[in-house]
C-alpha cells in the first residue's frame, strides 16, 4: 500500500483577513484621492485650495485608518 500525499493548495490568508484588506485599500485610495487637486492653472498664481479641510485633515486620517486595517487584516487569526 502506497502513501498518499496530497498537497493541498492553501491561502495564507483567510477570506476575512482578505476582505479587511480590500477594506483598507479602499480608505488608502480614498484618502490619496482626496488629497489629490488644487493647483494652479498658472504657476504664478497661489491658490488657497491646497489648504482646503479635506486635504489637511481628511486625507491623511484616511490613509493612517487604512493603514491600521491593514495591520489589523495581517495579524488577524485567520481561523476565525
Amino acid at each position: 500500500m502506497k502513501n498518499k500525499t496530497e498537497k493541498k493548495s492553501e491561502f495564507l490568508f483567510g477570506k476575512r483577513n482578505y476582505i479587511l484588506m480590500l477594506i483598507g485599500i479602499v480608505f488608502i485610495s480614498l484618502g490619496f484621492i482626496f488629497m489629490s487637486g488644487g493647483g494652479s492653472e498658472d504657476h504664478n498664481v497661489f491658490n488657497e485650495e491646497i489648504y482646503n479641510w479635506q486635504r489637511i485633515r481628511l486625507a491623511p486620517t484616511l490613509v493612517i485608518i487604512g493603514l491600521a486595517i491593514e495591520i489589523y487584516a495581517i495579524l488577524a487569526d485567520p481561523k476565525k
